[in-house]
């Protein structure tokens, strides 16, 4: 095993591995997928800190884990923004976002449905963590465009200068490491 990062996150440590993302920068990565431990103590912990909500919306993918059991706790309901249209998504809408972990320019979709369970509702945006914060700025782009009351945003790992965010919640901070 390469260069890791040991991280204590809602009583649990874990050995992030160190990943380049570029020739000037590397980030530790963390992936909750498979990781049930620290899905629900992330989950338990960050719903101490939310402000009421009635849905929950989080983008494809990474995300997907820590916002069901948030809503299986919480208010049990959750809306992911899809990365593509699937048959079931007439009428939908989309913004585009670039993620400090993709390098490349991809587009969030809610569907009509999605749109209508949204409108006029209090909405906590979850994610597993915030870098650059466009991941958050489109979905909350989305959010706005149907009428949606954004209340809170939470992720586990705040990264780099999100991590000096006062309009974000988190448990714990993750820096960025530069060559």
């Amino acid at each position: 095993m390469g260069e890791v990062y040991n991280i204590k996150i809602a009583d649990c440590e874990r050995d992030l591995p160190i990943c380049p993302i570029n020739d000037k920068l590397d980030i530790a990565g963390f992936v909750m997928f498979g990781d049930v431990e620290i899905t629900e103590r992330s989950a338990q912990e960050l719903m101490k800190k939310c402000p009421e909500h009635d849905i929950i919306v989080t983008a494809e993918s990474k995300g997907i884990p820590l916002a069901y059991e948030m809503a299986r706790i919480g208010c049990r309901k959750y809306v992911v923004a899809r990365k593509g249209i699937k048959a079931y998504m007439m009428n939908s809408i989309h913004v585009e976002v670039k993620s400090i972990t993709t390098g490349h320019v991809q587009k969030l979709y809610l569907s009509e449905d999605d749109c209508k369970q949204l409108k006029g509702r209090r909405i906590l945006i979850v994610d597993d963590v915030i870098s650059t914060g466009e991941s958050l700025a489109a979905i909350e782009e989305l959010l706005n465009e149907i009428g949606g009351e954004v209340v809170g945003k939470v992720c586990v790992l705040a990264e780099g200068d999100a991590m000096d965010r006062t309009d974000i919640i988190f448990l714990e901070k993750l820096p960025l490491f530069f060559k």
